[in-house]
């Protein structure tokens, strides 16, 4: 019987089979429970005539030199890799010597390859740190505020408490919790897409198992389907944006009813002296009482006090979704929720307290040892500038200007260059149209990709790399003992190749391929990568087999040393704070914070508080646009990953995404089921299919993330015309300490009663055949030999 390899993708871990007509399926992985259909897009899609063939340079770009021309809106010229390593070369060369390195943007965002060694940031930013550095960001897209305010509050990176074991696994949970309360839900469908790839599904599996446990679940989301369907499942329905109003009136009867827990707050923690004045209303006149939280949130002043009573007599576990955090002050929701755990006391006993995350990705919660994982030798950066991941517009379009991150005032980079491998910023930044402007303002853009979206579509030079198909590598997650042997299936498509390989020849050009390869091949650097796996302390002393074994066999369970697990948060801290205190300035969980109080935001003050965002139900502008938009996380694909495969076309109607709204709001816009809405607001307009679900909160439309960015001109204007969410969000900081992305938007909606324009979002753009370059202005520029015609090989 012949073995058919494995491959490791962020959705799972497939068989891979090639079938005829030159077409692959994926075959679930049998080690795998709870298997993603999302491999289903994959096997059809690597192939598709989205795919990048060979290196292409815009065409006004390649006749004029940098900084010419009009991005994404020029046609492209197949260039051979000679010619186009030429061009990237002499430009690094070029602006490192007349601008700094500082003056290179290394984006490089995203997921990416589930791979060790072939992830194309690990290897972007190897490479432009051997070439003497550039301009990186900090945090992630998907937790930047939560990334930045835990550490002030517990001591923690979220990274600690969701994949180091730091907070309840869902074993903790069935055998010692009662109640969990999920603030933002618990949405399964997020349970399917892990960082680096999980092998084993387990989360929906897991919370079944707690329910029929006697768990109880409480569901505070404006739809019911954020968390499974359970027999012990209470949906408790809030508006957008009102979890702090929430959790400040929950906190106020807890403490008032003389519920919550006076020695832990005494012994673990500090600043409850400072926070009480404001929560009573003795600093402002506005008690944070349920009374007045009830109009904000949409629910009854008495659900609200049952509920606090319910969790203060229950051992009980608050978890705060990442979606709480990607809002205007959405520092102030993660915080809020450790300051409402704190009070009930229950932090640090097991399976209760407080957790994040869950369900947001497949391993959080998974009772698995903290995994120590091989990875690729970054360097260091030479370059110490940087920017908050998401602040990408205000850096390109305020070059020199200050702007402040976590009590420090930076300046924005004059960016000449900006290099991106893996991810694709026209999908996971706010505000497109504002994002367009701003990326016209650098000299050049360079992109690694493997499809024409709209990343390579507003690139000057697009070099096309190959698909995790099409290379070896090694594939592993976090939380998840599996380690897998990602075998090449298929050589690759046209021309493209791997990021390795792009970047060493690269290397070569400019004269450091000693230091960026160490002369390693593919082979060599795998080997390499399971010799640190050989000797990692996680093992415990135990052996796994030889490299050439393991390959042989595809995969291996690797038997990390469960006895070195750590803690869970506060479980030492309950025992004895002096002994055992946190990495805060204080050493307790800090309710108030010095720290923050004294940079001086008004826009995220010493203690948690309610602070009214510009975008929510309650604002003036609702009056214009009464709809707040919830842009989730997709069920039918991760991010913008594979949206052209089977199972992203399949959820679309006439090639549309669908835009979720109640039966209510429906009914108000006489808008049916399927019909094509137009989606706006002042900064944008989508259109899109209605999906009417009676699940949904009145008042509320969802519009998953992911959808590839097509816009076209239509009857009323410029319009984006694939149903991309990110035309319509605010491109506004969730304050001055974390500067984290936030998605607040308020929108109308309305039946499309026009001609549909042309939809197109899966071709490959226009090429053209350049004949002659008038007076070899770009060789003037750069130095480089000059062009001379460039034939095309892409067949018409």
């Amino acid at each position: 019987m012949t073995t058919i390899p494995l491959t490791l993708t962020h959705w799972g871990a497939y068989r891979m089979r090639h079938v005829p007509g030159g077409a692959t399926e994926a075959l679930p992985f049998e080690n795998d429970p709870d298997p993603s259909s999302l491999g289903r897009s994959m096997a059809g899609a690597w192939n598709s005539q989205a795919r990048i063939l060979r290196p292409a340079v815009r065409q006004g770009y390649l006749k004029y030199g940098p900084g010419a021309g009009v991005r994404g809106k020029e046609p492209f010229v197949e260039v051979p890799w000679e010619l186009a390593v030429e061009l990237v070369s002499g430009e690094l060369t070029r602006v490192t010597k007349a601008f700094g390195s500082e003056a290179i943007f290394g984006g490089s965002y995203g997921w990416s390859s589930a791979g060790r060694f072939h992830h194309a940031q690990g290897q972007l930013h190897r490479f432009l740190n051997c070439a003497g550095g550039y301009t990186g960001s900090v945090n992630t897209y998907s937790v930047a505020a939560g990334e930045v305010i835990l550490p002030h509050v517990l001591g923690l990176d979220p990274q600690d408490m969701m994949y180091n074991g730091m907070q309840p696994s869902w074993k903790d949970i069935a055998e010692n919790a009662e109640l969990v309360v999920a603030f933002g839900g618990m949405s399964m469908k997020n349970r399917q897409v892990g960082a680096g790839g999980p092998v084993r599904h387990l989360a929906s599996s897991a919370v079944k198992s707690i329910s029929d446990a006697g768990v109880r679940f409480v569901n505070v989301s404006f739809t019911r389907d954020d968390a499974p369907p359970l027999d012990k499942m209470t949906h408790f329905a809030v508006r957008p944006c009102t979890d702090v109003p929430l959790m400040l009136a929950l906190a106020h009867t807890i403490i008032v009813e003389g519920l919550f827990d006076e020695q832990f707050v005494a012994r673990c923690t500090v600043g409850f002296d400072e926070f009480l004045p404001y929560l009573m209303g003795a600093s402002d006149g506005i008690p944070k009482d349920a009374a007045w939280a009830s109009g904000m949130c949409g629910c009854s002043a008495g659900s609200i006090r049952a509920l606090a009573r319910d969790m203060a007599r229950s051992r009980t576990l608050i978890t705060a979704a990442m979606s709480l955090q990607r809002q205007e002050h959405g520092e102030q929701t993660w915080w809020m929720a450790v300051v409402l755990a704190a009070l009930l006391g229950q932090i640090g006993l097991p399976g209760r307290g407080i957790g994040f995350g869950y369900a947001s990705l497949s391993p959080v919660g998974n009772d698995e040892t903290p995994t120590a994982w091989p990875h690729l030798p970054q360097g260091l950066n030479a370059v110490k500038t940087f920017i908050p991941v998401a602040r990408i517009a205000d850096m390109l379009l305020n070059p020199g200007g200050h702007h402040q991150y976590n009590g420090r005032e930076l300046t924005f980079p004059d960016i000449r260059l900006v290099w991106w491998a893996g991810g694709n910023p026209f999908h996971h930044h706010q505000d497109l149209n504002r994002l367009i402007k701003a990326w016209q303002k650098p000299e050049t853009v360079i992109a690694h990709e493997v499809f024409w979206n709209s990343h390579a579509r507003h690139a000057d030079i697009v070099l096309p790399a190959t698909t995790a198909l099409e290379r070896n590598d090694l594939g592993c997650a976090h939380l998840d003992p599996h380690l897998i042997a990602m075998k090449q299936m298929s050589e690759p498509l046209g021309e493209a190749q791997s990021d390795y390989a792009i970047l060493t020849q690269i290397a070569r050009a400019v004269g450091i391929a000693d230091e960026y390869t160490e002369g390693r091949n593919e082979a060599e650097w795998l080997r390499y990568l399971y010799k640190q796996l050989e000797h990692s302390p996680a093992l415990g002393g135990k052996t796994i087999p030889s490299f050439d074994e393991f390959w042989d066999q595809g995969w291996l369970e690797v038997p990390f040393d469960r006895a070195g697990q750590r803690e869970r948060l506060g479980e030492a801290l309950r025992r004895d704070p002096d002994a055992n205190p946190l990495d805060t300035p204080s050493g307790r969980i800090e309710i108030f914070s010095s720290t923050i109080d004294g940079f001086g935001y008004a826009d995220c003050p010493g203690h948690p508080m309610w602070l009214e965002p510009l975008e929510w139900p309650g604002a003036d502008i609702a009056a214009r646009f009464p709809l707040y938009l919830s842009s989730n996380q997709p069920a039918h694909r991760l991010h913008s990953q594979y949206d052209q495969g089977v199972v992203s076309v399949d959820a679309k109607v006439e090639g549309r995404e669908r835009i979720r709204l109640s039966i209510q709001d429906a009914a108000e816009r006489s808008i049916e089921n399927g019909m094509i809405v137009r989606v706006f607001n002042d900064r944008g307009a989508c259109l899109a299919a209605a999906w009417i679900d009676e699940g949904l909160e009145a008042g509320v439309v969802q519009l998953p993330t992911g959808a590839w960015y097509f816009p076209s001109v239509s009857d009323t204007g410029p319009i984006e015309s694939h149903g991309n969410p990110n035309v319509l969000t605010a491109d506004r900081p969730t304050s001055r300490l974390a500067a984290g992305p936030s998605i607040n938007a308020l929108v109308q909606v309305e039946a499309w009663t026009y001609p549909l324009p042309d939809l197109a979002p899966f071709e490959a753009p226009q090429f053209v055949v350049p004949r002659t370059f008038p007076a070899n202005a770009w060789a003037r520029r750069t130095g480089l030999a000059p062009l001379s015609v460039i034939p095309s090989s892409r067949q018409p």
